[in-house]
C-alpha cells in the first residue's frame, strides 16, 4: 500500500513540477490525474506494466482506502476558514453573493449542456 500511495504522489509532484516548468493554468493535481490514469490505461493495455504498485490492485485499494478517510482531508481546510473568521466576517456578504452568482452560472451551464447534448441526441435519432 505505501508503494501505491507513493505512486499516487509522485503523479501528482510530477504534474506540479510540469505546471510549474510549463506555466500552464491548470492545477497540478489535475496533471498528475491524468498522468495516474493513463498510466493505468497502460497498465491494462499492456500486462508488462502489471507490477508493483500497478499490479494486483494495488492502486485501486490505496485509492479506496483513501477515499474512506476523505472526511479527514477537511479538517485542515475547517481549521483554515474559523482561523480566518474575521476576514470571513469582514467580507462575508461579498463571498456569499459571489457564492450564489456561481451557483446560478454553473446550474444555467448545466441546463445549456443538457438542452444541446438532448437536441444533439434527438436529431440522431431521426435520421434514419
Amino acid at each position: 500500500m505505501i508503494a501505491s500511495l507513493s505512486l499516487i504522489l509522485l503523479c501528482q509532484l510530477v504534474g506540479e513540477v510540469a505546471v510549474r516548468a510549463l506555466a500552464v493554468p491548470v492545477p497540478g493535481p489535475v496533471v498528475g490525474l491524468v498522468l495516474l490514469l493513463l498510466l493505468l490505461l497502460a497498465r491494462d493495455r499492456f500486462p508488462a506494466l502489471a507490477r508493483g504498485p500497478l499490479g494486483d490492485d494495488g492502486v485501486e485499494s490505496a485509492s479506496r482506502g483513501m477515499l474512506a478517510n476523505l472526511s479527514l482531508l477537511f479538517i485542515p481546510a475547517g481549521v483554515g476558514v474559523v482561523q480566518k473568521l474575521d476576514l470571513l466576517a469582514e467580507h462575508g456578504i461579498a463571498v456569499l453573493v459571489i457564492l450564489a452568482v456561481s451557483v446560478i452560472v454553473t446550474l444555467l451551464a448545466t441546463v445549456a449542456t443538457f438542452v444541446a447534448a438532448s437536441s444533439l441526441l434527438s436529431r440522431e435519432e431521426e435520421r434514419p
